[in-house]
């Protein structure tokens, strides 16, 4: 491992000194719309198992690939009918589809942790995609940080969890969404989510399926019930703070922070994890949440405070947050 994490600016330099790292195998963290992701050659399976050991993330847990256009997509895997309509104007912004991997797809079989589907998504944000051009190749890439704590949405947040485990961080200030991507998958040949997300489903047009525990089966990224979680506990719907919580707002909640003063569900989405790193750097040991409406983008939110409120694996455990 590196003995220290090299900040990159996104520029034509720092995209191109990015793009040489994950050529030579080593770990990169750069920005995209969501949230910053943790970067390897989707093709090179000791890079890919060096992307694990940094996180401590479960090796039974796939990952996202990241590619540059829906043409370098398709050379990956099959698109059914069924997902056609989410990407047939284009890929949107915060989407991941798990779809069937090709043969001969040269996407390392710890990407995909031996399944015969691949998670892919295609970023919009320009210095992911000027990364995927410079590097010119598919890249996996989970959530920037220690597997099963806050997700990163600036470069600060990389660094702070994982700076010397990985070559470099590119920095390409804050990711705009704050919220991982939706993930669609399919079951019995229709698309479900898998996990809610930055790209929003309309209420009730397609059915969400309950994140697994540890200790069951995982066929796509984001499926672990206990995850995104802070150091400290954390209460939801909590309109009123306990002694002791340190409560954050929303709408005409105020709390000691606030996810939105005037009940903004994006706002909320792009502040949830600055908020729960604001919370770790202050020591704070219990959370108290204020409600968020259940519709929308406040189903992403309220999925990522489940994941957070949710029992812990012990220690040893495979799934456990380390």
């Amino acid at each position: 491992m590196p003995e220290e994490t090299e900040r990159l600016a996104a520029d034509e330099a720092g995209i191109t000194r990015a793009a040489e790292l994950l050529a030579s195998g080593a770990l990169v963290a750069f920005p995209t719309e969501t949230v910053y992701g943790l970067g390897a050659d989707a093709r090179n399976g000791l890079a890919v198992a060096g992307i694990y050991e940094a996180k401590g993330r479960p090796s039974f847990n796939p990952l996202i690939t990241h590619v540059r256009d829906i043409g370098r997509a398709r050379e990956i895997a099959r698109f059914p009918e069924a997902v056609l309509p989410f990407i047939r104007n284009g890929w949107p912004a915060g989407l991941t589809l798990v779809v069937p991997l090709r043969e001969r797809s040269g996407i390392s079989s710890l990407v995909t942790a031996g399944l015969s589907t691949v998670a892919i998504r295609v970023p919009v944000w320009p210095p992911a995609k000027a990364l995927l051009k410079a590097f010119g190749g598919p890249i996996a890439a989970p959530s920037a940080n220690p597997s099963g704590r806050i997700s990163s949405t600036t470069a600060d947040h990389v660094m702070t969890g994982l700076n010397g485990r990985i070559a470099a961080v590119l920095d390409g200030g804050v990711s705009s969404a704050g919220i991982e991507s939706t993930i669609i998958g399919l079951r019995d040949e229709e698309p479900v989510v898998l996990r809610e997300g930055a790209f929003v489903v309309p209420d009730g047009v397609l059915r969400v399926t309950s994140p697994a525990d540890a200790s069951s089966h995982v066929d796509s990224p984001g499926q672990l019930a206990s995850h995104y979680a802070p150091s400290g506990l954390v209460r939801m719907n909590a309109r009123v703070a306990e002694p002791g919580e340190w409560h954050l707002g929303f709408g005409d909640i105020k709390g000691n922070a606030t996810l939105s003063h005037d009940g903004d569900l994006r706002e909320a989405a792009a502040r949830l994890f600055a908020a729960f790193h604001e919370a770790d750097a202050r020591g704070v040991e219990r959370i108290a949440v204020a409600p968020i409406p259940d519709h929308e983008l406040g189903r992403a939110i309220n999925d990522r405070l489940r994941r957070a409120a949710a029992p812990r694996p012990s220690p040893g455990h495979a799934g456990q947050r380390r």
